[in-house]
């Protein structure tokens, strides 16, 4: 309020000009020369004019306290607006945040994660052409000869010249099959798995800054050495009489798991994510509380809020889809497309759930804050509630069912019951270890499943009475 300004709920006596109207029984008096304001009829016309300049008095304060709200309240209003946007501005970094931390900052977590790509498809037949095109750049079609007789040998190598094209695309589709094999096997997943453990030091490293290890990154990619698999799949080609290949010489040749030209220029802010993990949610909730608290129409301003959250983490769910084909564009021929896709989907999972989380629980909150208002649709559907719950009450009152003293009970204390009942849904939310937008819905409808219980129970003090006097 501005200074010297007097609020309505400052004294009649201060508004300025009060003191130059005179008193009720000095005004009549003036009014009336000859004196007769003194008369009897004038307690009546002292006590209107009195209580006229009370009103008049009040509107005077009323006004002029009017004319300093206004700045007050747009100060408000500006701070809770600017609150609630820069909380919804963090909501998507916050998710990205608390991804860095988990996926990147966890070994046990990531591996979980890239695991099943073991049994992808797409990953496995990427990795069986891989090793094959590495095969068959050591494996000599004239050495296969070393097995014929001498003096047969310049008929066959005659004959593997005018053949050789059909029979090199024989052998190295018989080398894909034994690859394909290998791939499959337990003993890929467990070699991939262990491998996992080791990129992720290079992913950390490659990310974060830190980290290292026999996986490393070399021109910005994080790559898998296919050494043991190649040594596998030797194995099975000379005991499927292909003993040339025992010959072959120790190849390594890599995989690529993620390759990105910007990882450098990233580090520094995906390392200020990582370290943000569990503090920029929380700022992120803090903000957004604040800036409720602080508007005007805290009712409307939460249901505000809980939807620019969701919209907001929405936009990052479809930043990662848009990302997917930038970054799969980006990559070079030799990498497989499909094997790149999966890659991708495995590693940001965790995020896009945690997208579809926030998103849901922006949704439940709107929904519980606009449906517990004042509005004349929310009241309406809450009606709707009601009537259907007094309908099947009133079935149970017939089937003679009642709830007695507990009914009453419930009725005292259903404000704390539905408190409870809330806090409770919010308590074990926080206690989920990585809640899903599913375990948000099913939260919210085993909370309205307790809320509709609490309304069946609900009997007021009186009927009680009334049935006790009835009987």
């Amino acid at each position: 309020m501005a200074e010297g300004t007097p609020g309505a709920g400052d004294r009649p006596d201060d508004v300025p000009g009060s003191g130059d109207v005179p008193p009720s029984g000095d005004a009549g008096a003036a009014g009336r020369p000859d004196g007769s304001g003194t008369s009897g009829g004038s307690g009546t016309s002292g006590g209107s004019e009195n209580e006229e300049l009370r009103q008049l008095r009040a509107r005077v304060a009323a006004l002029e306290g009017a004319q300093a709200r206004p700045r007050h309240h747009r100060v408000r209003a500006f701070w809770s607006a600017l609150l609630i946007v820069v909380g919804c501005v963090l909501a998507p970094l916050s998710v990205v945040a608390a991804w860095a931390s988990q996926e990147v900052g966890n070994t046990d977590r990531y591996v979980a994660t890239v695991a099943p790509i073991a049994r992808n498809p797409d990953v496995q037949d990427a990795v069986a052409t891989r090793v094959t095109d590495a095969l068959m750049q050591h494996i000599d079609l004239n050495s296969i000869l070393e097995g014929v007789a001498p003096a047969d040998r310049p008929r066959v190598a005659d004959a593997l010249g005018r053949l050789g094209g059909t029979l090199e695309n024989a052998l190295k589709s018989f080398v894909h099959d034994k690859a394909q094999a290998v791939v499959a096997s337990d003993r890929f997943q467990t070699f991939w798995t262990e491998a996992n453990r080791k990129v992720h030091d290079a992913l950390d490293k490659a990310l974060t800054g830190s980290g290292g290890g026999a996986v490393t990154l070399t021109n910005n990619a994080v790559e898998i050495d296919l050494g043991p698999v190649i040594d596998q799949v030797k194995e099975r080609l000379v005991a499927d009489g292909l003993t040339a290949a025992g010959k072959i010489p120790e190849i390594h040749t890599q995989f690529t798991v993620v390759k990105s030209d910007d990882i450098g220029k990233v580090k520094t802010g995906f390392r200020l994510l990582q370290l943000a993990g569990f503090w920029l949610p929380v700022i992120a909730v803090l903000l957004v509380a604040a800036g409720v608290l602080l508007a005007l129409r805290r009712r409307r301003a939460l249901v505000a809020a809980a939807l620019g959250v969701a919209f907001a983490t929405l936009l990052l769910g479809g930043a990662l889809t848009a990302f997917r084909a930038v970054y799969l564009d980006a990559l070079p021929a030799a990498v497989s497309q499909p094997a790149a896709g999966a890659v991708y989907d495995a590693m940001v999972r965790l995020m896009r759930v945690a997208v579809r989380m926030v998103v849901a629980l922006g949704v439940v909150v709107a929904l519980g804050a606009w449906l517990s208002g004042p509005g004349r649709r929310a009241g309406f559907v809450r009606g709707l509630w009601h009537s259907g719950i007094r309908a099947v009450r009133s079935a149970a009152d017939r089937a003679g069912l009642r709830t007695g003293p507990v009914g009453r009970w419930v009725h005292r204390y259903r404000r704390w019951i539905v408190w409870v009942l809330v806090a409770a849904a919010l308590l074990a939310y926080l206690l989920w270890s990585y809640p899903t937008g599913w375990v948000v819905v099913g939260l919210a409808l085993a909370l309205l499943f307790a809320l509709a219980v609490v309304d069946f129970l609900d009997e007021p003090e009186h009927a009680g009475t009334q049935e006790d006097g009835s009987a």
